[in-house]
C-alpha cells in the first residue's frame, strides 16, 4: 500500500474498530539532570506534545509504516532480522527487536506516525519506541505491565539504537499524570506522583528550540556515562569497597562521604561528573519538598542551579544552549530553566508564569537571535502543559 492508501483506509475505517490510535507524550526533567544512568533521583513532567500513531493489524507479520515528519518508510517482516540503518525506521524495528526476546509476534501492522518535531531534548526517541511497543503488543494480544513497557523501551534504545540511556525518559512517559510531578528513584524504581498543591501559582512549561537538532548516538553522551562509571569504579577501589564489573557500577552505589574523602584522587573530569551527581541528588530532594509546599520560586531556583551545574560540572551544553541559559536566568516571569536532555543542541525548558508568556517569548527571541541571527528560521518557542503518560 502507498502512504496515501494507508491514510485513506485509516480515515475510512476510523470508526469501524479496525483502526487504532496511541499517543505517547514527550517529557521534561525539571530536576535530576544526567543522573538516571547512575541510578539517581529524578523528577519529570509529561507534556501535551508527543508521538501519535494510527494503525491497523496485518495477519502476516508485515510492517509498513510511513511518517508525516520524515521521508521514506519502515517496511519489512517481523520474522526477518533487521540491521540498523540509522534512519527513523530503526525505532520501530528496535521495538520489535526488544519485544521478540520475550514474546512471539504473529501479527504486524501498517500505519502513519507523526510527532511534534521540537528539535530534541524532550525524549522523542523514547516516546516513539514506547508507541511502537504498545502498538505491536496490542495487535499481538500481549498485555505488558507498565514496568515491562519501560524496560523493553530501554532495551531497544540501549542495545539496538546504541544510546546508553537511563530510566528517566521511559518512566516519565509511562507513569506521569496530568497536574502531577513524577518523583522517581531509578535505583529502586519507586515512583511517586505529587499533585500540584492548591497554594501553588499557575505555571506552564516553555520549550525553547535552539534551532539546532540534537544528536545522542555517537555523541559525547556515552562518554559522560563512562566518566561517571569510571569515577564510581575508582572511588570504590580507593575505599576498598567491592566493585565487581565496570558495567555494573554506579555512583549511587558510592556514599557521598566516600566521594568527599577521595575526590582529590580522581582525574578532574571524573571528579566534576561525580560532583554534579551528588549535588543534583540533593537538589532533587530539596525540589520535591519545595514542590510539595507549593513553593514555585524555590523549585525554580533549584532548576536554574541544575542548569549551571550541568554546564560547569557535567560540562554539557552547546554554545547556543549556554546563551539560552543566561537569557532565561535574566528574564522576568521564568521561575527556573535549564536545557532539556543531554545538552548537545536541541531544546531548553523553563517553568514560567503563564501571565507573562508573551513578554517571555519576545525577550528570549530578541536576545537569542542577536547572538545567532542565522538561526532565525529554525528557532522556536512553544508553551505546553502537563499530561498523562502513554495512552
Amino acid at each position: 500500500m502507498s502512504k496515501e492508501e494507508i491514510k485513506t483506509f485509516i480515515e475510512k475505517e476510523k470508526n469501524s474498530g479496525n483502526v487504532f490510535h496511541f499517543f505517547c507524550p514527550y517529557r521534561v526533567c525539571p530536576l535530576g539532570a544526567h543522573v538516571d544512568h547512575q541510578l539517581g533521583l529524578v523528577t519529570g513532567f509529561a507534556i501535551d506534545k508527543g508521538t501519535k500513531f494510527s494503525f491497523f493489524a496485518t495477519e502476516d507479520c508485515e510492517i509498513e509504516v510511513y511518517s508525516d515528519n520524515f521521508e521514506g518508510m519502515a517496511i519489512g517482516n517481523l520474522n526477518e532480522e533487521y540491521e540498523r540503518q540509522y534512519i527513523w525506521a530503526d525505532y520501530l524495528f528496535g521495538a520489535a527487536y526488544a519485544l521478540k526476546k520475550s514474546y512471539t509476534l504473529t501479527k504486524g501492522l501498517k500505519g502513519i506516525v507523526s510527532g511534534e518535531v521540537l528539535g530534541g531534548g524532550l525524549s522523542s526517541s523514547a516516546s516513539v519506541i514506547l508507541t511502537y511497543l504498545k502498538s505491536l503488543a496490542f495487535v499481538n494480544d500481549i498485555n505488558l505491565t507498565s514496568v515491562e513497557l519501560v524496560n523493553l523501551a530501554i532495551d531497544a534504545e540501549r542495545n539496538f539504537i546504541g544510546v546508553n540511556v537511563g530510566k528517566l525518559d521511559q518512566s516519565c512517559e509511562v507513569f506521569s499524570k496530568k497536574n502531577n510531578l513524577l518523583y522517581l528513584d531509578t535505583k529502586t524504581d519507586s515512583a511517586k506522583l505529587i499533585k500540584i498543591p492548591k497554594n501553588m501559582p499557575d505555571f506552564e512549561i516553555a520549550i525553547i528550540f535552539s534551532g539546532l537538532e540534537r544528536k545522542l548516538a555517537g555523541s559525547a553522551y556515552n562518554m559522560r556515562v563512562d566518566e561517571c562509571k569510571a569515577a564510581s569504579y575508582a572511588l570504590k577501589g580507593f575505599a576498598h569497597l567491592e566493585y565487581g564489573k565496570f558495567n555494573d557500577t554506579y555512583l549511587r552505589d558510592v556514599p557521598a562521604g566516600i566521594f568527599l574523602q577521595y575526590k582529590d584522587k580522581l582525574p578532574s573530569n571524573w571528579a566534576k561528573r561525580a560532583e554534579h551527581f551528588y549535588s543534583e541528588n540533593e537538589r532533587v530532594k530539596k525540589g520535591v519538598k519545595a514542590f510539595q509546599n507549593g513553593n514555585l520560586e524555590e523549585f525554580g531556583k533549584l532548576i536554574f542551579e541544575s542548569g549551571r551545574s550541568s554546564i560547569e560540572k557535567y560540562e554539557t551544553g552547546s554554545e547556543e544552549l549556554k546563551v539560552l541559559q543566561n537569557i532565561m536566568e535574566n528574564t522576568d516571569g521564568i521561575y527556573g530553566g535549564r536545557f532539556s536532555g543531554a545538552g548537545f543542541n536541541g531544546c531548553a525548558m523553563a517553568v514560567i508564569n503563564p501571565e507573562k508568556k508573551n513578554e517571555i517569548a519576545k525577550k528570549i527571541r530578541t536576545e537569542y537571535l542577536k547572538s545567532f541571527p542565522e538561526l532565525k528560521s529554525t528557532f522556536n518557542i512553544i508553551f505546553c502543559k502537563t499530561a498523562d503518560g502513554i495512552n
